[in-house]
């Protein structure tokens, strides 16, 4: 079971890092996102670094379960945001399917954590 854990933690921890570092370096399209959401360039950019730290968090708690309860519980209420703003601005559905998607792996991710403390 920890290893499945690992394999999924890993994987969410790796579509965490791309989804956050355009953010945290405010390219272009990162930049026209947050504006097209109503976010400013400064508070994307802390958004991109939740992600990140949480990526990390994801990694480092698989030597230490509490960081990696604590990790994808967060990165889960990080995702609700997400996809609350894609609501709000009334995105297409298929805007909305990779936060979804995270959302669910950040959920599977923490039970398992939760299991294999």
């Amino acid at each position: 079971m920890f290893i499945a854990t690992a394999v999924l933690a890993i994987l969410l921890a790796a579509g965490f890092v791309a989804a956050g570092l355009p953010k945290v370096l405010a390219q272009p399209t990162a930049v026209d996102n947050a504006r097209q959401h109503g976010y400013s360039v400064p508070a994307f950019r802390m958004v991109g670094l939740l992600e990140v730290a949480g990526a990390a968090g994801l990694v480092i708690g698989l030597y230490w379960a509490p960081l990696g309860v604590a990790a994808a519980a967060g990165l889960g209420l990080l995702i609700l945001g997400a996809v609350a703003t894609h609501l709000r601005a009334k995105d297409p559905v298929k805007a909305v399917v990779p936060a979804l998607l995270f959302g669910a792996a950040s959920v599977a991710v923490l039970v398992l954590r939760l299991t294999t403390s």
